[in-house]
């Protein structure tokens, strides 16, 4: 997430692993270093993985 002026935020990508998201942000860092970035967490459950179920 992107922080802005006024208390605003853009989404700027959205990750599965925190080691990727963590990844990501490096380069957004080597790319805009006057920029604040932040790594969130949500934890809505609105983007569900559907479940698997083993054949027995």
């Amino acid at each position: 997430m992107r922080q802005l002026p006024n208390m605003q935020r853009l989404v700027v990508a959205r990750f599965h692993r925190r080691g990727d998201a963590e990844g990501y942000m490096q380069i957004l860092r080597r790319l805009l270093p006057v920029a604040k970035h932040a790594i969130v967490f949500d934890t809505t459950g609105a983007e569900k993985l559907p479940e698997v179920r083993s054949a027995q």
